[in-house]
């Protein structure tokens, strides 16, 4: 059974996950403008996977048999100043989901929710793939220095970056 406040937090992570889809797409938007299509797919994929997560809330809460509350959210931020920093901006953004997926944890933890326990080791899972990911991607940019022929090869590799639901 899921107090108020453990049934808010979910409906308010939910809606966080929708807000990382469109920080993604605004991400995807900016690398596009720039004709990187490769980093601009890692992007529309990340967009993919954000809204996934958001239904596997989704899901959770209904199942769990309570309503669901979709609300607003602010716009992402569109201005970035090379796909370095939208890495970078992606990493402190995934920090901020672990954080709230760890807020989540704890307050299940307290009340002894066990259904919701188990439901968000996937997510803590999850984050520790997605933070290094991330932190992989910017390592990679930064120590080839802007040599545009790696950063071809990597926009190229990340071009074949899909998004398989079953693989979640």
């Amino acid at each position: 059974m899921l107090s108020e406040k453990l049934h808010r937090a979910l409906n308010d992570q939910m809606n966080f996950e929708f807000y990382s889809a469109h920080t993604y797409l605004a991400m995807a938007a900016y690398c596009t403008a720039q004709n990187y299509d490769g980093f601009a797919n890692f992007y529309l994929v990340q967009a993919e996977e954000e809204r996934f997560h958001a239904m596997k809330f989704y899901n959770f809460i209904n199942d769990m048999g309570y309503p669901v509350t979709i609300s607003g959210f602010g716009n992402p931020g569109n201005e970035f100043t090379s796909v370095v920093d939208t890495f970078k901006t992606g990493l402190t953004h995934e920090k901020e989901v672990t954080r709230r997926i760890y807020h989540l944890a704890d307050i299940a933890l307290e009340e002894r929710e066990h259904a919701t326990m188990a439901f968000l080791k996937w997510f803590i899972d999850e984050q520790v793939e997605e933070e290094a990911s991330f932190d992989n991607l910017i390592q990679r940019l930064e120590r080839v220095h802007g040599d545009s022929n790696a950063v071809f090869m990597l926009d190229n590799e990340l071009a074949s970056r899909k998004f398989d639901p079953n693989a979640q």
